[in-house]
């Protein structure tokens, strides 16, 4: 199963490819990141000079040539986290809706999550700062080193966090069988 995670952002967002190549225990993948494999991360950048609606168009044109080239089964999302600069929520809102919209004409389904619960997930601490986030992903991924920049990195871990959870719900379906 191969996820793009998604870390929106009208100036720079963050996208990562992961691949789960677990090997199948019993019809369910292991519960472990074992199997887990980077494809791609990076970002997509928007130049401060282009207007709102431009910036957009680019978010919207170089998702849409991510989605094409890797071909990703779903996608995952961070959910907005609002702060006290509304100005940046609103901005980050207008990402978020063109990076919905562009998943959604791709035909995939998205799942959404909270910085919290993508904290909790990768590093089992709900209030991890950007460091151990970072150190987790290098760890699941089994990288050299940690990947740059931050949003490419949180990106990553939004894919790690879909992934962890979707095993974790295979897990608790077969139990209560």
């Amino acid at each position: 199963m191969r996820i793009l995670g998604v870390d929106p952002g009208i100036e720079t967002t963050g996208y990562g490819i992961v691949e789960d190549e677990a090997a199948p225990v019993k019809g369910i993948t292991r519960a472990n990141n074992q199997g887990l494999k980077m494809i791609d991360y990076g970002c997509i950048i928007t130049s401060r000079q282009l207007s709102l609606a431009q910036r957009l168009v680019v978010i919207r044109q170089n998702l849409a040539d991510i989605i094409s080239r890797y071909q990703p089964d779903t996608a995952s999302i961070e959910e907005i986290f609002f702060s006290k600069n509304v100005k940046t929520a609103t901005s980050v809102a207008h990402a978020r809706g063109v990076i919905l919209l562009t998943i959604a004409e791709a035909g995939l389904s998205v799942f959404e999550y909270t910085p919290l619960q993508v904290k909790h997930t990768v590093c089992g601490a709900g209030h991890a700062d950007k460091a151990q986030i970072q150190k987790a992903v290098k760890l699941f991924l089994r990288l050299d080193s940690i990947p740059k920049p931050d949003d490419a990195a949180d990106a990553l871990a939004i894919a790690i966090c879909h992934i962890q959870r979707n095993k974790m719900c295979k897990l608790a379906e077969k139990a209560n069988k």
